[in-house]
């Protein structure tokens, strides 16, 4: 393997380590066919990963390979081709989304939004007049950010939100990505402007303050 190779690949070479309360259970890609043409994702393979908080799945491409030492509930990923560039990017891409995935159904994620402006603040509502809900029980986030009325945001399934303050939102869920385009969905209405410092900022988010041009 050349260095570069090496270097790129450490990420996906680092043994997935799985906390005894977490089920792990990978089903190999299908082999393929010796005739025909099927795409990468009919061949996948997929990795069910199960704990306290709920379960979640990972695709996996065909060129993915994982080694299990059961024993020591280690799991090693590798590829067919590590030097080929597409397959060595994937190699760590997918080790780091498997261990999110384990990290999500045995502790959980977390995000928290500030909302920083004068009167800005939100609320978690029941049920919501300007949006319907598209699961049972859904509830929303309602935004108070400088608009003539409140925006009203569905909060997807799997996620839960709560406001220890009326200028912070507190997301939680086991999918960080589901959590991160939802915090990225309520950042939307009010983007950080850099005159006043106002707008909604997620997590350690700050923004540099420019001096206003005068004319």
């Amino acid at each position: 393997m050349s260095t570069t190779a090496s270097r790129q690949s450490r990420i996906g070479q680092t043994p997935l380590s799985i906390p005894p309360e977490v089920t792990f259970r990978f089903t190999e890609p299908l082999p393929a066919p010796k005739t025909g043409r099927v795409s990468e994702i009919d061949l996948s393979g997929r990795v069910d990963i199960e704990g306290p908080l709920g379960k979640l799945h990972v695709p996996i491409l065909p060129f993915i390979r994982i080694e299990s030492d059961e024993q020591m509930r280690l799991h090693t990923l590798s590829v067919l081709d590590p030097n080929n560039k597409h397959q060595r990017a994937m190699w760590g891409t997918t080790r780091a989304l498997i261990q999110n995935q384990i990290l999500g159904v045995s502790e959980g994620h977390s995000t928290i939004l500030r909302l920083v402006g004068v009167g800005y603040r939100a609320t978690i509502e029941n049920s919501a007049v300007t949006t319907k809900p598209t699961y049972p029980g859904q509830k929303f986030v309602s935004l108070k950010v400088g608009y003539s009325h409140p925006i009203e945001l569905g909060i997807p399934e799997g996620v839960t939100a709560s406001t220890p303050q009326p200028t912070r939102i507190l997301l939680e869920g086991c999918e960080k990505d589901t959590l991160k385009r939802f915090a990225a969905e309520i950042r939307e209405w009010r983007r950080p402007e850099p005159y006043k410092g106002k707008g909604i900022f997620i997590d350690g988010e700050t923004i540099k303050l420019k001096a206003k041009k005068i004319k």
